[in-house]
């Protein structure tokens, strides 16, 4: 992009100078000086609808570009329309040559701006039929996900990305790499260890080949609300958000952009026991009843066990009574093999 913008500023610069210097009138060097301050204008255009456009993406340029030339048909098809019918109803005699043109400039916007709209509402339904071809818009694909520094600082997105569920769908915005760099300086040493630890995980994350972890190169004005640049770049690039904060845990979308937390997806994926299946768990303490003990799979769901506060810190066989669904996760309630199976007794710990 920098040789791009150097050649198409040095062309400008010297097509301008050029073009002006070349006046029949005027000092040459004068001109020169004019046509050299117009190129720089003319470039500073060029690269204000370059960071205009670029918060859009292809298909809607695509689309945007398609319904110009479908409006652009219609009002010509609406023009036609309306002079056949001012020559067959002698209209034309009656109505000034200005209001004719008026006339038809407003059926040629109405046209454009007609079928760019139904191009942009409709682009999911688009299809053209040729005879033994036929284009349609392809189903619509799986939307990328956006990763936000919970997700980095969280080791299980490590093993989210070597399943290949996400492959060619992980985007990391170029403003957030730029935040975390510069709180690795800060004094706050909590934050430079967590902005340390994001950045770790970046670099094994994109030495997963597969994986085609990709950076959105979007600026926005800094502000402290980054989760806010966050939902305005998703809503840009039509893409979720892939986040480790518990505070989003309830949330599923934000402003039509869906969160996607690992918390509520590693409790989604944690194996479901069912009634009447054993296991063995090591109790580790006390529960909020009497003779309850409390121990942990090992993907951390909580299993309270009646009759277990005998067998602290011992390994016993248990049988499951039920599974309780919380906010949190899943809490499983067993019994020990000699304790008989009362529902009464799945009190919360």
């Amino acid at each position: 992009m920098a040789f791009l913008r150097i050649l198409f500023v040095t062309l400008s610069l010297f097509f301008m100078t050029s073009f002006m210097a070349t006046l029949p009138f005027g000092n040459p060097w004068q001109n020169a000086l004019i046509g050299l301050g117009v190129g720089l204008l003319f470039s500073l255009l060029l690269f204000s609808l370059e960071s205009l456009f670029r918060r859009y993406h292809l298909k809607a340029f695509h689309t945007t570009i398609l319904g110009l030339f479908v409006g652009f048909l219609l009002g010509k098809v609406l023009v036609t329309l309306s002079s056949t019918l001012f020559d067959l109803t002698h209209m034309r005699l009656a109505l000034q040559p200005e209001t004719i043109g008026l006339i038809q400039a407003s059926l040629y916007l109405l046209g454009t701006y007609l079928g760019t709209a139904m191009m942009l509402h409709f682009s999911h339904e688009f299809s053209i039929s040729i005879p033994f071809i036929k284009l349609s818009s392809t189903p619509s694909k799986n939307r990328d996900l956006l990763v936000d520094c919970s997700a980095l600082s969280d080791s299980r997105i490590l093993d989210l990305a070597s399943t290949g569920l996400v492959d060619h769908a992980l985007i990391v915005p170029r403003f957030l790499v730029k935040n975390l760099h510069m709180h690795t300086e800060s004094n706050d040493e909590i934050a430079a260890a967590k902005a340390k630890r994001c950045l770790e995980t970046l670099k094994k994350l994109e030495a997963i080949p597969e994986l085609g972890l990709h950076y959105e190169e979007v600026e926005y004005p800094p502000t402290d609300d980054s989760f806010a640049q966050l939902i305005k770049l998703a809503r840009v690039i039509d893409a979720n958000i892939l986040t480790a904060d518990l505070s989003q845990v309830k949330i599923p979308t934000v402003e039509g952009t869906k969160i996607i937390n690992l918390h509520a997806l590693s409790n989604a994926l944690k194996p479901l026991m069912q009634a009447g299946e054993a296991l063995k768990i090591k109790i580790q303490r006390l529960g909020k009843e009497p003779n309850q003990g409390v121990g942990y799979l090992e993907d951390g769901t909580m299993v309270v066990v009646n009759g277990g506060g005998d067998y602290i810190r011992e390994c016993i066989d248990v049988q499951v009574l039920s599974v309780k669904h919380t906010s949190s996760g899943r809490m499983i309630f067993c019994n020990t093999l000699d304790e008989v199976p009362a529902r009464g007794n799945e009190l919360e710990v």
